[in-house]
């Protein structure tokens, strides 16, 4: 018997857009299986941008108030093929027990600042900002391709 490989999973990131879906975001999700945003989204027409783009994975970000945020969970936990992705706005919201929970991947938001790091077999991932400049910072949007138990991270400038 010959077992079929599945195909690698593409999950787009997006966080911290504060009102502002940018078509270069949107066209960078559009070749995605799924998307995450981790938070700070700041109005419900971003959600509404996003979502016939692919299945939708949200946070609650600081800045996501009143009546179309009460119900975005603060954190999200999702399993893709092998790899289990806890999702939360802010880092230092992430729990110590990831390993006990079989997390592999960690995606925040809220500092703006894009970044991949991996600790004690952790995959961090903030994707950045995709929404209004800050600071210096670039303007982007991140990817997981995750194929069975493997994951990779990339990080794509929208506008430097």
């Amino acid at each position: 018997m010959v077992k079929r490989r599945t195909q690698p999973s593409r999950i787009g990131l997006i966080s911290d857009t504060h009102n502002l879906v940018r078509p270069e975001a949107l066209a960078w999700l559009a070749r995605c299986d799924a998307i995450i945003h981790a938070g700070d989204i700041c109005n419900r027409a971003v959600l509404d941008a996003l979502e016939p783009i692919a299945p939708l994975t949200v946070v609650c970000g600081n800045n996501d108030m009143g009546d179309w945020a009460a119900s975005i969970p603060l954190h999200a936990t999702l399993d893709v093929q092998q790899v289990r992705i806890f999702v939360v706005h802010d880092i230092a919201d992430v729990p110590r027990d990831l390993h006990d929970a079989g997390v592999r991947v960690v995606v925040t938001g809220h500092s703006h600042k894009p970044l991949i790091v991996e600790r004690d077999g952790v995959l961090f991932v903030n994707p950045g900002s995709a929404g209004p400049r800050r600071f210096k910072l670039p303007v982007s949007v991140g990817m997981l391709t995750i194929d069975g138990a493997s994951v990779e991270a990339t990080l794509h400038t929208l506008t430097p």
